[in-house]
């Protein structure tokens, strides 16, 4: 039968919910049990892929299409496989649900209302992977902090699904805060004590207490908190800050989390972890023999979620070529033909990230026309490919004009198009290319060697193509289609002939790069930025 485990915040947001979540579901997975992670998100969006980067980070997508929560990549780069539509649950979604049920007459005239009818259609999407029965344990991750009038139903859903489930099938994890008062050099236990009260006037007692803190707990305040909080004293865990997200399941490891969660779910704790690669990937984290330093350009510099998954993609190639990447941030806006050398000055590579709008899209194009001109490794994502071609067009086929249709619907050289299947939406969500997509690799082309085989498979999230009809025009000045769509031809790689690494794709390979399996194409840019600074031999 299937456990539950379900993991709360308190006291204030951003306190990583998620990577404790993906954390606990490493170490479960790593003695031996099939664990999977589902993130509920208390806005009244349907799913993120509407949402402004810089109110939520980025928009993660799965392989069936799924536009998520930013979570969702953690729990992929923990684990190592692959989440869905089913992983990620919004309140918009479950009204959404609810309310086309009472159009068509399912509740027979009854009064629909949050309780039952609401948390029902919640502890059914909680229950949904479970009952699958390819997992022994699902972790399900509610957003917000207890108390946010909008997680009300979430955490009744789980009062009233923890109350069918039993005790030994269920539990709660809350994460808390446990603040440091420098003036009076104290650890402060009183804004965990109200969360938990918080959480018991709804019904629910914790299991477990999970306590981020800048300073160790001691065994006093360990002793408090149990007390006040009505917790066993080995259930309270200390979550201390990290060097890194990487180094939290060891930690947790460490504090015992999973042998406590195995003992309260009356699991075997028999199989002791195997985390040897996760420990020799940390390794070379942590001990590199060299430094690259990269460019990312791209329209959301200021917050580092817009490209969370682009960022950890950078840290996976980096122990795979036993260097640190030391990424450095430009907001494409502040590049221009005339200080271009001097923002890219020291790089010794440059990815231009993906994005939506003409907010920036001259800086992309200085830039890329700098890399390619002097021979400096560039790595283009989604929007950064459509920028390459439109620079290529202007600056190498002298297509005075030539432009992307969504920045210019009037160009004379749409050498980026609308795709024919967008031509006639109108709603915004959900109706972009999403999810996985095959693409043939052209033999001999730089694309088919880092990937070692013919066919790949690539996640999307765009609605403009590279135009074919310019296709020739391209190949005959130098840039190749490495990578095309077997089923409706279109061009999901380019790259140029003579350059030591001038590569990007229509796709987001930064999506399915995992600890295990860091992704080739950023393996390889990382490799030939090395190259570039010296530091790595080229292999004939």
């Amino acid at each position: 039968m299937t456990k539950y485990i379900f993991v709360t915040g308190g006291v204030t947001s951003s306190l990583g919910k998620g990577i404790i979540s993906a954390s606990l579901a490493k170490l479960l997975q790593a003695r031996g049990y099939r664990v999977t992670i589902q993130k509920f998100d208390p806005y009244i969006n349907i799913d993120p892929g509407t949402l402004n980067p810089y109110e939520h980070g980025e928009c993660y997508v799965t392989e069936d299409g799924a536009e998520t929560d930013l979570d969702l990549g953690h729990y992929e780069r923990f684990l190592n496989t692959p989440t869905s539509q089913a992983n990620n649950v919004t309140t918009g979604r479950i009204y959404q649900q609810v309310i086309e049920r009472e159009r068509a007459g399912d509740y027979l005239g009854k009064t629909v209302q949050v309780v039952p009818h609401i948390t029902d259609e919640i502890k059914r999407r909680m229950r949904l992977l479970g009952e699958t029965g390819d997992y022994d344990i699902v972790i399900t991750e509610l957003g917000g902090t207890v108390g946010d009038i909008e997680s009300l139903p979430f955490i009744e859903a789980v009062r009233q699904l923890r109350w069918e489930l039993g005790n030994n099938d269920s539990l709660v994890i809350h994460l808390t805060l446990v603040p440091y008062l420098a003036a009076a050099g104290e650890l402060k236990t009183k804004p965990t004590q109200h969360s938990v009260k918080m959480l018991l006037e709804y019904g629910i007692q914790p299991d477990i207490l999970v306590c981020r803190t800048e300073h160790r707990i001691g065994h006093d305040i360990r002793k408090k908190i149990a007390l006040f909080c009505n917790v066993n004293i080995n259930a309270v865990i200390e979550s201390a800050d990290a060097p890194s997200i990487y180094d939290v399941p060891l930690l947790m490891l460490k504090e015992q989390l999973d042998k406590t969660v195995l003992a309260k779910l009356k699991l075997s704790n028999k199989n002791e972890p195997d985390l040897e690669n996760w420990k020799a990937f940390l390794g070379r984290v942590k001990n590199p023999t060299s430094e690259v330093k990269i460019g990312l350009v791209g329209k959301y510099v200021e917050l580092p979620d817009a490209y969370k998954s682009i960022n950890e993609s950078f840290i996976h190639a980096g122990a795979q070529n036993e260097c640190k990447v030391s990424v450095r941030s430009i907001a494409a806006e502040s590049i221009d033909d005339n200080n271009v050398e001097e923002k890219l000055k020291g790089l010794d590579g440059v990815l231009v990230a993906p994005g939506f709008g003409e907010r920036g899209l001259n800086g992309k194009i200085a830039a890329i026309k700098y890399v390619r001109e002097n021979n400096i490794p560039f790595f283009g994502i989604c929007l950064g490919m459509q920028v390459a071609v439109v620079e290529f067009a202007r600056n190498v086929l002298g297509l005075k004009g030539a432009n992307s249709y969504e920045m210019d619907k009037k160009t004379k050289h749409p050498v980026i198009n609308l795709m024919e299947n967008q031509k006639n939406i109108k709603n915004m969500g959900g109706t972009m290319r999403l999810g996985a997509y095959s693409c043939e690799l052209k033999k001999g082309t730089k694309a088919a060697a880092i990937y070692g085989k013919a066919k790949i498979s690539e996640r999307h999230r765009h609605r403009y193509e590279f135009n074919n009809e310019y296709l020739k025009q391209y190949e005959a000045a130098g840039m190749i289609a490495s990578g095309i769509n077997p089923d409706n031809h279109l061009v999901e790689i380019i790259e140029l002939k003579d350059h030591p690494f001038f590569v990007a794709g229509q796709f987001h390979p930064e999506l399915k790069s995992t600890v295990a399996n860091p992704h080739p194409l950023f393996v390889n840019f990382v490799a030939a930025s090395l190259i570039k600074a010296g530091k790595k031999k080229e292999v004939k």
